[in-house]
């Protein structure tokens, strides 16, 4: 079988294509012909060295895909042949609140990932997919759609009409729009161009701010909210942190989820001065996982795929997402 492996974290022209034989499944284990895989930000990072210690040695990279299982052991009880399925993030985190142990290993970074034709799992360690989404769509919700999940209907306890602040038009952030307007909230979004803004509010977004044209797009959202919104779920980090304060209302929360933006430290003062929540977000467990699948499956949410990548040409994927011009997600499909 063919996979991919990152022998050095200079950057995407380290990646090589290599075989090696369909590995087999252990006792309480799953065989996984991946049928498609998605990319996040994350990748790009431990792609150029820059995510963090800890990563492995020679990782097999991206922890996003979908397939379904060829083979099982004999002790396998939660699946069987034919069935369709997403790996979890981080693998030992079943259920209940995060801890060291359970995000000790995550995929594509500290232990291997799913950029291969087979792979093999830990039955706990799968998810059902959707059944009304097609490899590719269900290969971008290990990670961003969960993420988002996590932040707005687990930590943040969403409520109908409270409003939510997202940020540009990448994975996590158009899965925020869409659970948000799923739960009855109302949602101001922000992007560079007004076309993506335009799409934005096709997907449900009330308003939209261009920051490119409006660069205090902090004040001018909490100016058209009259006091600031319920939730900002922040992806750019330290460039755009101080503007994401500026827009949230007083004794609200501020979701930390993604670092797209370098800027200047901020100071504690806003903080303070407004009694806000400031939440560093994990992925989620695969408890988080089932159950935002579910409302995925019952309220037919299908997600933003940009573009489609063939698994011979997968470092064009990074690429394209480095470029920033996608909308939605970038997956890659078998030849």
């Amino acid at each position: 079988m063919r996979y991919y492996r990152l022998p050095a974290f200079t950057g995407v022209g380290a990646l090589r294509m290599d075989e090696r034989p369909v590995p087999e499944p252990g006792p309480r284990q799953v065989l996984v012909r991946m049928r498609a895989w998605s990319l996040n930000y994350r990748d790009l990072l431990i792609a150029t060295g820059t995510y963090g210690r800890g990563m492995k040695p020679d990782v097999v990279p991206l922890s996003d895909g979908a397939g379904e299982v060829v083979a099982a052991g004999p002790e396998v009880t939660r699946w069987r042949e034919g069935d369709r399925v997403l790996g979890v993030f981080m693998p030992d985190w079943i259920s209940g609140t995060a801890t060291a142990d359970k995000i000790a290993a995550s995929l594509g970074g500290t232990v291997d990932g799913v950029l291969a034709e087979y792979v093999v799992f830990d039955e706990d360690a799968v998810v059902a997919a959707p059944s009304h989404l097609d490899f590719a769509e269900a290969a971008t919700l290990p990670c961003a759609a969960v993420t988002a999940w996590h932040c707005l209907m687990v930590q943040g306890t969403l409520a109908p009409g409270e409003r939510v602040l997202t940020l540009g038009s990448g994975g996590v952030s158009v899965f925020a729009l869409q659970f948000a307007t799923l739960a009855g909230a109302e949602v101001i979004a922000t992007s560079s161009t007004d076309a993506k803004l335009d799409r934005l509010r096709a997907l449900g977004a009330a308003a939209g701010v261009n920051y490119t044209r409006v660069p205090q797009w902090g004040k001018a959202v909490f100016d058209m909210t009259d006091g600031g919104v319920d939730h900002v779920v922040e992806v750019g980090g330290a460039g755009t942190l101080p503007q994401s304060v500026r827009a949230a209302r007083t004794g609200g929360r501020v979701s930390l989820i993604g670092v797209l933006a370098r800027g200047d430290g901020l100071s504690p003062v806003p903080l303070l001065r407004k009694g806000l929540t400031v939440q560093g977000m994990l992925v989620g467990g695969r408890d988080t996982f089932e159950a935002m699948n579910r409302a995925v499956e019952r309220h037919r949410i299908r997600p933003v795929v940009d573009r489609a990548v063939p698994f011979s040409a997968a470092p064009e994927a990074y690429r394209l997402l480095h470029s920033g011009g996608h909308f939605g997600k970038i997956v890659i499909v078998p030849d």
